[in-house]
């Protein structure tokens, strides 16, 4: 439970903010900002801080901090605000030690003190605005499935915007401006507040309930659901049809089958304590800032762990589909990074990636060379080769010289069209042939290409913006037979993401299971940088 600021703290804030001030102007001329020996110890000071040192110099070591004034003690007290508040974006304040500020302030007794002060308050500033802005962890650190490049802000740029901006306004302008990423704020607090509270209750002692059920255990549920805040507040002890209306919208919330039986499913994701909830929000605000960039007016959005792709034009989802992910072994799970779509191809060969030739195909091949006869094989020249006269079994996965290739067919594995950004991870979205996957409630089955289930509908959208007729221009294409390529004449962002909480076009929260266990190696990356669940402000 958060504990009130101490008084003593207050007053030592104040003496910080106003201190910096009163030291300079008690000292004598040569401690002025300018002096050599103001200069001389700013300089040292960020030995090794590039931009720190470059915007010093830019400046003629002009204080950005520690001068006299209003302007320099509204830029201190936005800063200690800001890092007295990181909670509210589930970073940690022990991260930034802001006594330690205050103690420098404090033994500041010379013009050398005040330099290196100014520098120390820069460096927290960089380090909150990256954290905030971008993120505390580096991805590919984490898991190496999160390929994800980080668009760092230049940090020279980061001080040189606080020289005429309005120093609170600046600081809150930091966090990603999504509305997602206010909506995990919310969440966060709510979910903070269920865990230091233990609203949520017991969890319910049932393994499964249906309606028309009675008792102890469904009052516990419906406790627990009106806790959650899909139920109103009733007295009542039967599993009626309002509980089989909230279990619909928990269920949905929680991509499960909506039938209104809390089956072991339901009833396994209703257990789950707020405390872990709340880890999922706080991964979803980091990945969150791991995503702050502009994503495009429209662009393509892949949740992998709610098995949906969608495209989304100027903020609202205009098309979606169910998909298909890649399995949970380590050489098929989808990673996670950003590019653009450029082009589709319709009635696409299958080129069979390396990695399953020789995993898969030869293996088999080595048994019967006649085996996964609906693959050309070819050499290097691309000349089809004669299976009848090749010993398979002189050859290993180092050194199998072919390729193998499945011609466009309605049985082709890419099915009859696929959409390119081409990336160095060989990673697509493609239709399919085996269609009864997408009926599944998890859906990770791909070597790592993302599946569409209505792919042809995707693609009329995506077409929908260069031509008249989309439907037509693509169905003509089609019956061609051939493989052919359509270029997108504006190219189309596409995001693969990883969220396991999220909210959806209405604010509602959202969550999911954490399909390959990267969110959990996030917590765990949070926890060792100090994040908590319900972090206590000094």
């Amino acid at each position: 439970m958060s504990a009130k600021r101490p008084r003593h703290a207050a007053s030592r804030l104040a003496l910080f903010l106003g201190a910096a001030a009163i030291s300079m102007a008690s000292l004598a001329e040569p401690a002025k900002a300018q002096s050599m020996a103001y200069m001389q110890a700013v300089a040292e000071a960020s030995v090794g801080e590039e931009a720190i040192g470059a915007f010093y110099r830019d400046q003629d070591y002009a204080p950005l901090w520690t001068g006299e004034g209003e302007v320099f003690r509204t830029r201190r007290a936005a800063l200690i605000d800001a890092l007295r508040s990181v909670g509210i974006h589930g970073l940690p304040e022990g991260r930034y030690d802001v006594p330690a500020l205050i103690r420098e302030l404090e033994s500041a007794r010379t013009t050398r003190d005040l330099g290196r002060l100014e520098v120390d308050l820069s460096r927290v500033f960089l380090r909150y605005a990256r954290d905030v802005q971008t993120g505390m962890l580096t991805p590919s650190e984490i898991d190496p499935g999160i390929v994800r490049k980080i668009q760092y802000r230049d940090r020279k740029a980061l001080l040189e915007g606080l020289l005429s901006a309005d120093p609170h306004a600046y600081m809150i302008s930091l966090a990603p401006e999504t509305r997602e990423y206010r909506n995990l704020m919310s969440a966060r607090l709510r979910l903070q507040r269920a865990v230091e509270y233990g609203t949520w209750g017991p969890a319910v002692p049932a393994s499964s309930l249906k309606p028309g059920d009675t008792g102890e255990a469904v009052v516990a549920l419906r406790n627990r659901l009106i806790a959650m805040g899909y139920m109103e507040r009733t007295f009542s002890a039967d599993y009626d049809l309002e509980m089989d209306r909230a279990i619909r919208a928990f269920q949905a919330a929680h991509g499960l089958e909506q039938d209104g039986v809390a089956g072991s499913g339901t009833m396994d994701a209703v257990n789950v304590p707020a405390e872990e909830r709340l880890k999922s929000v706080l991964v979803a605000m980091e990945r969150e800032r791991w995503t702050n960039f502009d994503r495009g007016d429209r662009h393509v959005l892949v949740n992998q762990t709610d098995f949906t792709a969608r495209i989304v034009d100027l903020g609202e989802v205009t098309f979606e589909t169910r998909a298909v992910i890649g399995a949970n072994s380590s050489d098929r799970r989808s990673p996670e990074f950003s590019d653009e779509m450029e082009h589709m191809i319709v009635n696409p060969s299958w080129y069979v990636p390396r990695s399953i030739i020789t995993n898969e195909y030869l293996p088999q091949l080595r048994a019967n060379p006649m085996a996964a006869g609906h693959l050309i094989i070819t050499d290097a020249r691309g000349r089809r080769i004669d299976r009848t006269m090749v010993d398979f079994n002189q050859f290993s996965a180092r050194n199998f010289p072919f390729d193998m290739r499945q011609p466009p067919s309605r049985s082709n594995a890419l099915g009859l069209v696929k959409f390119m950004f081409p990336n160095r991870y060989n990673i697509y979205l493609h239709d399919t042939p085996a269609k009864n996957l997408f009926s599944r409630e998890s859906r990770a089955f791909s070597h790592g290409c993302i599946r569409l289930a209505d792919p042809f509908d995707f693609a009329y959208a995506l077409l929908a913006r260069q031509s008249d007729d989309p439907e037509g221009l693509f169905q003509r294409t089609l019956a061609t037979g051939q493989e052919t390529k359509i270029e997108l004449e504006q190219k189309v962002p596409v995001h693969l993401i990883y969220r396991t909480a999220f909210t959806d076009t209405r604010g509602q929260l959202n969550f999911r299971r954490d399909v390959y266990g990267r969110d959990a190696r996030i917590w765990e990356a949070l926890s060792r940088a100090g994040v908590e669940l319900t972090p206590i402000q000094g």
